[in-house]
């Protein structure tokens, strides 16, 4: 089934944003796009580092792994300096660590593994059978259904449609707790670019949901008062080309929460079932002694 394509305005400021400028050999500066929470957003800052170090490895070396840590909230204001070092360039492996940089602090150090296309094993965990997205409630239709600042906001600025199979967190606590969760994801509309390109939107993309499986768990929203809620460190496998255009599954769950702390798991697959990436986030969730 076929479905209407927006405008690619929210996708037009994201893509502008991982546009970034190339002061030398090894240093890029980038923006930031505006937040509610008056922060930069992890998976920005993660994106535009990854393609950072991207920009430094010959075309033919894609990333195939990355581990970052969020270390400083950024600020919205001030540009972002991405400072990548070279630490190894092999025979079909090259390693990069990027620190995206304000005031001269890290705000995220990170480092990425590149690998050259070549034949090996291959076998993948099937995709779990789940509902069709175009069966499921739009968070675009919703967000836009709200006379609410904040769901106008993400309406406006919201570059991906997501469609939760048992319900959103975005106005309440689920009806059931579980730390099981299926989503689909789309951009709302199609994404230009190389591999690269494509690998890094699914990076920015993913970190607005891979601590939902703990909220869900717990009864928590993102409506949920006094909750706060932070990414501490992105861990990320591409297995197979991905293209964040196009609808993709996350299979999710959370094995573990305590201290303050939980971890978020994601099997990302294709529209045809291929599982294209692993996620693994770990992330801060506190919340009043009376909730969850």
């Amino acid at each position: 089934m076929s479905e209407h394509r927006e405008e690619p305005m929210p996708l037009a400021a994201v893509l502008a944003a991982l546009d970034l400028e190339q002061t030398d050999a090894d240093t890029f500066v980038g923006t930031s796009l505006p937040q509610l929470h008056g922060r930069v957003y992890g998976g920005q800052v993660l994106a535009q580092a990854l393609l950072a170090a991207g920009r430094t490895m010959d075309p033919g070396r894609l990333p195939h792994s990355v581990h970052g840590y969020f270390l400083r909230p950024g600020s919205l204001e001030d540009p972002i300096t991405f400072a990548v070092e070279r630490l190894r360039d092999g025979r079909s492996f090259s390693a990069r660590r990027t620190h995206a940089l304000q005031s001269g602090k890290p705000i995220l150090s990170m480092i990425a593994s590149f690998q050259s296309e070549q034949p090996g094993l291959d076998h993948a965990d099937p995709m779990p059978e789940v509902p069709e997205p175009e069966s499921l409630p739009s968070s675009v239709a919703l967000f836009n259904s709200l006379d609410h600042p904040v769901a106008q906001f993400f309406y406006r600025n919201g570059a991906f449609d997501l469609r939760h199979v048992s319900g959103n967190l975005f106005t309440g606590p689920a009806a059931e707790h579980s730390d099981r969760q299926f989503l689909w994801m789309r951009a709302r509309a199609p994404i230009p670019g190389d591999q690269l390109q494509q690998r890094a939107m699914l990076a920015y993309a993913c970190d607005q949901v891979m601590l939902e499986p703990i909220m869900r768990r717990h009864g928590l929203s993102w409506m949920t008062r006094e909750a706060s809620v932070a990414s501490l460190d992105h861990a990320m496998w591409w297995h197979r080309d991905v293209d964040a255009g196009e609808w993709l599954l996350f299979a999710q769950s959370s094995p573990s929460a305590q201290g303050g702390r939980g971890l978020g798991e994601a099997k990302v697959f294709d529209r045809s079932g291929r599982l294209v990436a692993t996620i693994a986030q770990e992330g801060m969730l506190r919340v009043p002694q009376s909730q969850g």
